[in-house]
């Protein structure tokens, strides 16, 4: 259990590292370069590291159903919606609704069973628990919004 808190914080902060590379290299070569280069990049660096690792059995795939092959094209919307959505609201808040709209939606997904995945009870408290990030992405929001106008008066 420890080695997957580890794993998951480390995927954390590389997430949000990746989303500020994004942005910076959308800044110059727009979304669709930047979804490109993002996902050429990641292709040759998993390819490699796969073959590395793995060799051949990289290669073999159980019974993997059909629709499964289609993750890639997702990643494509996941990259153009975080760099415009970066763009449009800023690292921190745009980071912040896609993280409690991942775990919103993990929940539904978990709950139903859906997507082959086995179904986990929902309780209220695992709800509470999403309605609480979202909350405090309200208050974050709703903070900085009053501190950038105190800041703007005194100016």
């Amino acid at each position: 259990m420890v080695f997957g808190l580890l794993l998951s914080v480390i995927a954390g902060s590389l997430v949000g590292l990746q989303n500020i590379f994004n942005s910076k290299v959308s800044e110059h070569a727009g979304s669709w370069a930047t979804t490109a280069l993002v996902l050429g990049t990641g292709f040759a660096a998993s390819l490699l590291l796969g073959l590395a690792f793995e060799g051949k059995e990289m290669f073999v795939l159980h019974n993997m159903q059909l629709w499964y092959w289609f993750s890639g094209v997702i990643g494509v919307g996941v990259v153009i919606s975080l760099v415009n959505g970066i763009r449009l609201l800023g690292p921190t808040l745009g980071v912040s609704l896609v993280l409690s709209s991942q775990l919103g939606f993990a929940l539904l997904w978990d709950s139903l069973g859906w997507l082959g995945l086995e179904r986990v009870p929902f309780t209220p408290t695992k709800l509470i628990g999403v309605l609480v990030i979202a909350g405090g992405i309200v208050l974050f929001k709703w903070s900085g919004a009053r501190v950038y106008a105190k800041a703007t008066e005194t100016v």
